[in-house]
């Protein structure tokens, strides 16, 4: 539970300019999570989030840029919890993921140093993956899809 919760909030702080402990609560109920303050108060602390300034001129969550903290046996069981399907078009990967998973999955491919891949562009249930050739989306695909089972 506590991996999934993380994993929404990274998608709620990417998409929206969440400002307080209180409001990243609210949206966390709103998606099915019953949280506290303080479970927040540690997520915050253990997912690294910092402030910075949003559009509107107020302090916002954030993802650092440089925090990966992910490894690649992380990123592909969390891919197989939520993968539908993925093909390969040249040197573009095509994901298919359950609703919501995108971004946070995106966030973690791009946090890779995977020689070829280039960056990754998420919706709500789709990443665009860019790789540098064709011989780069081959491997990247095998590196983390080819034991992977789809949910289709």
């Amino acid at each position: 539970m506590k991996d999934k919760r993380h994993m929404r909030i990274r998608e709620l702080v990417s998409q929206y300019e969440i400002e307080t402990q209180e409001e990243l609560v609210k949206a966390l109920e709103e998606s099915g999570f019953p949280v506290t303050q303080a479970t927040i108060s540690r997520d915050i602390k253990e997912l690294q989030l910092i402030k910075v300034v949003g559009s509107n001129g107020r302090y916002k969550y954030a993802i650092p840029v440089a925090a990966s903290g992910f490894s690649l046996s992380t990123l592909r069981r969390k891919l197989a919890e939520v993968l539908i399907s993925h093909a390969r078009a040249n040197n573009l990967l095509v994901i298919k993921l359950m609703p919501g998973n995108a971004h946070a999955i995106g966030a973690m491919m791009d946090g890779m140093t995977q020689h070829g891949l280039l960056g990754t562009i998420a919706g709500d249930d789709t990443i665009l993956v860019v790789c540098q050739d064709d011989e780069s989306a081959i491997k990247l695909m095998a590196l983390l899809l080819n034991d992977v089972k789809q949910n289709s």
